[in-house]
């Protein structure tokens, strides 16, 4: 058990930390000649006092696909050379990739705000690679890399919607048909509808493909069936669900996709998992000594394991994080305990702040928080430091993390 009280405030974003800041150029398409990489670049005057470098292709590409798009973009700024390489599509889709920033709601608009909160947003927003096509959109879940949207080619939310899968960095994008199967009995087409509950599941590491999964819920919001879509095949299965009858998801914003299995969270103090196919199914105990027993934990994934978060509003504030140690087991561990008020620069007890955790940064202990009226922190746990990511009016809402990812799917994409 690790318990964490002291913390440090800073008043601006940590510099060379790779967890809290990017510094992301728009990405170009210039490239060499051909097509190709252009020849390792040198400036004139380090031709002239060093030997040149004479390397194949394919190596100055594998070496630079393993620098992360941070420094990627900051090459590019020593000259025409280096920013043709650096461009090289195939260098740029397999750099490593992390947490860039932040898709939000502004008054209604949807928005993109960078981690680093400088320089114009690394993603337009206005997702206007289908304008002309669609009117209007909501987006439904962000599952790191993909936008998961429902989206109507008129403005009244009355008639027929897409379900839409896209890729905000390459403009790809996939119309998911309607849920439908044959009957067994009469093999007529039946379709389901209407869908109460949508689920993404993305791995980079797998960029080629997505999955969606479906609960068949009734208007008990109970469900005995599950739909899932797999990008490859393109098409919907129907399976037998294996959770328990009385199984209730808390909705989208309450899903982690990880290691290949989605993992949703319910109203009754479970995580139920699913594989992509629709053949392991388990169900795991949120943390036993939860503080407040009231109300709901939140999950989340980082380093390539589940966390789970609360905060007692109750007594002194206090945010508990937890990370399940044994999967196989459902083993958790209290990881972290921190009084939130402190993190915000107040008195514990002395302020009616409604605070909130809207996202864990996927490749450290870095956790970002609101009071929802005011500002954003970030902090540190491991470290035990606090920084001011920024302010906001309470329509700063409905916060997704993003994370890029550059790799283009099938060809039948559009």
């Amino acid at each position: 058990m690790k318990k964490k009280h002291v913390h440090e405030q800073q008043a601006i974003l940590p510099h060379g930390h790779d967890c809290t800041e990017q510094d992301h150029s728009p990405p170009t398409g210039n490239q060499g000649r051909d097509g190709k990489a252009p020849p390792f670049p040198s400036t004139e005057e380090e031709s002239e006092q060093q030997p040149g470098v004479d390397l194949p292709e394919g190596a100055i590409v594998e070496i630079l696909s393993r620098v992360p798009y941070r420094s990627l973009c900051r090459f590019k700024c020593v000259s025409k050379p280096w920013l043709a390489l650096c461009s090289d599509p195939n260098v740029r889709k397999r750099s490593p990739q992390t947490l860039s920033g932040f898709f939000f709601k502004d008054h209604g608009r949807f928005n993109f705000r960078n981690l680093s909160g400088k320089g114009p947003p690394l993603v337009d927003p206005s997702l206007r690679f289908w304008r002309g096509i669609y009117d209007c959109f909501s987006v439904e879940q962000c599952c790191s890399s993909l936008l998961l949207c429902k989206c109507l080619k008129s403005h009244h939310w009355e008639d027929e919607c897409d379900y839409v899968v896209c890729n905000p960095m390459t403009g790809q994008w996939t119309v998911l048909p309607p849920i439908g199967w044959l009957d067994e009995e009469d093999g007529a087409m039946v379709y389901f509808e209407p869908i109460r509950d949508i689920f993404l599941g993305f791995d980079a590491a797998v960029p080629s493909r997505f999955v969606v999964f479906v609960p068949l819920t009734n208007c008990f919001c109970e469900f005995t069936e599950m739909a899932i879509y797999s990008s490859e095949t393109g098409r919907w299965t129907k399976v037998q669900s294996e959770w328990g009858y009385k199984t209730i998801l808390v909705g989208n914003s309450e899903c982690v996709f990880l290691n290949g299995t989605m993992h949703l969270a319910t109203h009754y103090a479970l995580v139920v998992t699913v594989d992509t196919e629709g053949k392991v199914w388990r169900e795991i105990e949120m943390p036993e000594h939860s503080p407040d027993t009231n109300q709901l934990a939140s999950i989340g994934k980082s380093q390539g394991r589940l966390y789970a978060w609360q905060i007692e509003d109750d007594h002194d504030c206090q945010l508990y994080v937890w990370v399940l140690e044994d999967c196989g087991g459902g083993k958790w561990t209290l990881k972290y305990t921190v009084n939130v008020p402190e993190l915000f620069g107040r008195q514990p007890g002395q302020d009616d702040m409604s605070y909130k955790v809207f996202a864990i940064h996927p490749d450290c202990d870095l956790i970002f928080l609101t009071d929802e009226e005011e500002m954003a922190v970030s902090y540190d746990m491991e470290n035990q430091k606090v920084n001011a990511t920024c302010t906001f009016s309470q329509e700063f809402e409905d916060v997704l993390p993003y994370v890029p990812c550059f790799a283009e799917w099938a060809s039948d994409a559009h």
